[in-house]
């Protein structure tokens, strides 16, 4: 239909309005045929089926016709349905609600059954049984497979928490003899630790001394036996017995260990010279910043 522009709104809503109502009217129309082509179908499914006797048949095939009947009518009907251009505003708006109204009451009716007929209707229940337990099997397939693969989900589960408990189990077993251990460890015991340390340390320090008494034995000349030196305010002269260099490397290593605060010793008649020198010239001792005559260890670190 070829829609045309009017210049009138009054005349613009009157044929708008037959057009809503003419589609309402078709649309109700084309609603119950489709309702009719479905029972129909219906009821010549179930009266094809051999099970039915020929009574029943017989009446699945009147009531059949009954609603081809109804079916050609609404179909004419939808072929004149056409609006009519004569009707007023009020008439146009009247039929409107009214195919509204039967609108809704189509499509809020029931259906209604197909037969009367007991044996129709247990055949078409039989039919629909079938269908139903059809879509149920294929219900049950879909669940039984999402199990499978929850179950294999639960296995890995299982697993990986029988692994995670070993791992706690082997954790707790080793804090366990940890703990054990710890108590067994008395004091008693760690003095000895301690005691036997200590003589592994004095050990060590004895062999690192014949080693230095060795190499300053082999390499550093021994001084003289004795040194003679004049006495202050005295003329007479007096012999002084000079002391080795391991015994002054000794006599600084006491120091530092006995009085760290203090580690300086002094430097007498039993020192001999050329000793104190080569020891500040290689850097092994160093003079006190006040007294030149005091000496002490150098720290090696």
């Amino acid at each position: 239909m070829d829609l045309l522009w009017v210049s009138d709104p009054s005349v613009a809503f009157v044929t708008s309005s037959k057009l809503a109502a003419g589609i309402l009217k078709e649309r109700r129309v084309r609603f119950s045929s489709t309702k009719i082509e479905q029972n129909t179908a219906e009821m010549m499914n179930v009266a094809q089926t051999s099970e039915l006797s020929e009574t029943a048949q017989g009446v699945m095939l009147n009531q059949c016709e009954e609603q081809y009947g109804l079916l050609e009518k609404l179909q004419n009907e939808i072929i004149l349905c056409e609006p009519d251009c004569n009707e007023n505003q009020d008439q146009s708006v009247n039929r409107l609600m009214a195919t509204e109204a039967e609108l809704k009451q189509w499509s809020t009716m029931e259906p209604s059954l197909l037969s009367k007929n007991s044996e129709v209707l247990l055949l078409a229940g039989k039919e629909e049984i079938i269908k139903l337990c059809s879509q149920l099997e294929l219900s049950v397939l879909c669940y039984e497979a999402k199990r499978d693969k929850l179950k294999e989900f639960k296995k890995l589960e299982q697993k990986w928490l029988e692994e995670k408990k070993q791992m706690l189990e082997a954790v707790s077993d080793h804090v366990q003899r940890l703990q054990m251990e710890r108590e067994k460890l008395s004091e008693n015991s760690l003095y000895k630790d301690t005691k036997d340390k200590i003589q592994k340390i004095k050990l060590y320090q004895e062999r690192l001394m014949e080693s230095l008494g060795d190499i300053l034995e082999k390499h550093v000349p021994p001084p003289p036996q004795t040194e003679t030196k004049k006495k202050m305010n005295s003329a007479q002269d007096v012999e002084v017995e000079l002391i080795s260099l391991n015994e002054i490397l000794e006599l600084l290593m006491n120091k530092v260990l006995t009085t760290p605060h203090d580690p300086y010793v002094d430097i007498d008649a039993t020192f001999w010279p050329p000793y104190v020198e080569m020891l500040l010239r290689y850097g092994i001792a160093i003079r006190h910043q006040e007294n030149n005559f005091k000496i002490r260890l150098e720290t090696f670190c």
